[in-house]
């Protein structure tokens, strides 16, 4: 887009023209707006509707004006680059105001026929989520505040021509700011560098819409399925004041939406720059410390041992009295870390409570049907009848292992190889024709959730058990799993209900079917290992796009913020749960495989800023981070303005399960367990 171009369109503080956009010829002042909007404390805000007005001889090249006399000026330059054009808007105070600033601008892209894209919150219209999520089922027109997004950009895309258009937030402050309301209009107790971004159906047109500071419409999203009336802030600018405001507009053409997450991802990592963070953390201190999880957690008293994991209380760390073999619980992946972490440093502590925890599930944990009794809960004596496809098949990843470790260390466990063998092919019983297996089902084999979101979690176990066995049938077992995820997952760019406690788009299922693909390219040779690596990068990009490049602001008083918590390399949960946390487990060794598989310098890189950001909370005496207990890393890290029930931005959830992250942070920090155990001669 030429600059004459873009400024004949830019009737609406600039904020208009990004990445050139094709069909521009059709755009005139009509398909943009921009408004300002004053409010006197205790009465309602006014909105002012603003008009372009072109400078000549002058440091910017338009000034902003409304019909009405304003107590600001807004004036605008527009810079054009290879990435697009940089619009940045200045505002100045004439007397004491508080303002809010926003921007819409319609493209050439027909709404009933575009899908929308907001990264680590936003995928296609989120139909996967349910009532009480953000959806298009709610409203086809949504705006978030920026820090519930990996990165502060909204994309738009016709998939039927693979022409897209995003505006990003450029600015890099550092604030935030408290308020004593979530919903209506909000003055803020301070400054705040958070603006909005998000779209809209403008007379049929979609529209990207951005502005400052934050807007959440027509709801805001405060707790899980708990949605809120809009919200609208509004920032104090005292006389003679200034702030400036820049955006980035682009266009582009792609093959399909997976293309188009893709180069807006590497677009993100390109502008926002992540880097890794300097913590004083190294792995050796890391694992040293995490491994107080391991005794301190130990429940020895039941028929099965298990590290306490799930549903404890964050200010005690108290044992909770739940078994859980897999997903928050980790019991087996756990036993196994602390099992080899115990032989490599001499701890025979380690060991013997990890020979406990093994112990008492060979004679313990397996249901008359011959699968892992994967949660136990002891406050009530109760089991959960109800199996899962996932719980299942990380436990029974887990003890593949630990036999191996064991094989190679010369030991041998007849009754646990006879056991995982005989697991494997009960879960193979549960495979559909078309390679997927049930979510949830019971011991009977009734299925009680037939979707196919969580098939990839059992794609690892099959690959580890072929390598392991050398039995074939479980790497055709594992294939068709991966035809499944290819036809069904991949090839749709549809990531789903890969996380148990949600059922809608979540970075757990991209993570989920990147590994697998990952797993079976190591495990396969030439043209087929090439597809799968292929598929496995398409997976990589979704899963990149939950991780956050920028790090979001917290206001004085909010825990993480006062502790100086950095958000980059953190990913994002889900629709349904909007916070960061430490999932990662083999993603890192993903994508340092990919790097070097594919020559991208960005996964390897970006492999670090995870594994050096996501050491920050480590509790430690002096910096315990909130927590109740060294080594009891936390989980619900709530960034954004939502919170899982208690505290909201800033703090954790009263309630953790400490578990998965200490397993996940392990794997982070053990690299090439998958590569060590299926190329092995």
């Amino acid at each position: 887009m030429k600059r004459n171009l873009v400024k004949a369109l830019l009737p609406c503080l600039a904020l208009l023209g990004s990445a050139a956009m094709s069909q521009a010829n059709d755009y005139t002042p009509d398909n943009v707006s921009a408004v300002i909007e004053l409010k006197t404390p205790g009465n309602p805000s006014q909105a002012h509707k603003l008009k372009l007005v072109p400078l000549s001889d002058n440091e910017f090249d338009y000034r902003l004006e409304s019909d009405d006399k304003l107590p600001l000026s807004v004036c605008q330059k527009i810079r054009d680059t290879k990435d697009g054009q940089i619009l940045t808007v200045f505002i100045t105070a004439y007397r004491d105001v508080y303002f809010h600033y926003s921007q819409e601008v319609s493209t050439p892209l027909t709404h009933t026929e575009s899908q929308f894209y907001m990264p680590g919150f936003w995928y296609r219209r989120n139909d996967r989520s349910p009532k009480g999520a953000p959806s298009f089922r709610v409203s086809d027109s949504w705006t978030v505040r920026e820090d519930r997004l990996s990165a502060p950009l909204t994309g738009i895309i016709d998939e039927a021509t693979g022409q897209y258009y995003t505006v990003s937030r450029l600015d890099r402050g550092g604030h935030d700011a408290l308020t004593t309301h979530r919903a209506g209009e909000v003055i803020l107790s301070g400054k705040t560098s958070v603006g909005y971004t998000g779209f809209a159906n403008a007379g049929g047109k979609a529209a990207l819409s951005f502005g400052f500071p934050y807007s959440e419409s027509p709801k805001t999203y405060i707790r899980k399925l708990t949605l809120d009336p809009s919200v609208k802030a509004f920032q104090y600018l005292k006389r003679g004041e200034s702030l400036s405001l820049t955006w980035q507009l682009r266009e582009g053409k792609v093959a399909d939406f997976s293309e188009f997450v893709q180069r807006t991802w590497e677009y993100s990592y390109d502008t926002y720059r992540p880097r890794p963070v300097r913590t004083p953390y190294s792995v050796e201190k890391m694992k040293n410390t995490l491994s107080r999880f391991f005794t301190s957690s130990l429940v020895t008293d039941k028929p099965l041992v298990f590290n306490s994991g799930a549903h404890l209380r964050v200010d005690d760390c108290l044992p909770s009295g739940v078994a859980e073999v897999g997903f928050i619980g980790r019991v087996l992946l756990n036993a196994f870390n602390a099992w080899e972490y115990g032989w490599q440093t001499g701890r025979d502590d380690l060991k013997q409570n990890s020979q406990k925890v093994f112990d008492s599930y060979l004679a313990n944990g397996f249901t008359p049907a011959g699968f892992f009794k994967e949660y136990v809960d002891y406050r009530n004596n109760s089991e959960d009848p109800v199996h899962s496809i996932r719980r299942q098949s990380e436990g029974v990843y887990a003890m593949l292992l630990y036999l191996n470790y064991e094989r190679r260390e010369g030991r041998k466990h007849p009754e646990w190889e006879a056991r995982i063998r005989s697991m494997l092919d009960t879960l193979m019983k549960l495979q559909h024709a078309d390679g997927s297996f049930p979510r949830k089902f019971r011991d009977d084999f009734s299925e009680v959730d037939a979707s196919g979101g969580s098939t990839p979690s059992a794609t690892l176990p099959l690959v580890l058990g072929y390598k392991y066995f050398k039995e074939k049938k479980y790497l055709e077992s594992a294939k068709r799993t991966v035809d499944y995820v290819e036809s069904e997952i991949i090839s749709k760019a549809d990531y789903f209900s890969s996380t148990l406690d949600a059922n809608c788009e979540d970075k757990e299922a991209a993570l989920a079917a990147a590994t697998a693909t990952y797993y079976l390219s190591l495990a396969t040779k030439g043209k087929e290992s090439e597809h799968y690596a292929e598929l496995c990068r398409k997976a990589a990009y979704f899963g990149l796009s939950w991780y956050y490049v920028w790090d979001v602001p917290f206001a004085r008083g909010q825990m993480l913020g006062d502790i100086g918590l950095k958000t980059r390399g953190w990913g994002n949960v889900s629709v349904e749960n909007n916070h960061i946390d430490v999932f990662v487990f083999d993603f890192a060794d993903v994508l340092r495989w990919l790097s070097k598989r594919f020559e991208e310098p960005r996964f390897e890189a970006f492999a670090k800023v995870i594994s050096t950001s996501m050491r920050q909370l480590l509790p430690v005496e002096g910096h315990m981070c909130g927590v109740g207990k060294p080594g009891f890393y936390p989980e619900v890290v709530q960034h954004t303005n939502w919170d899982y029930g208690r505290n909201g931005k800033g703090y954790y959830n009263d309630i953790f399960a400490p578990g998965w992250t200490v397993a996940s942070l392990w794997e982070l920090l053990t690299p090439g367990r998958a590569e060590d155990f299926l190329l092995q001669k």
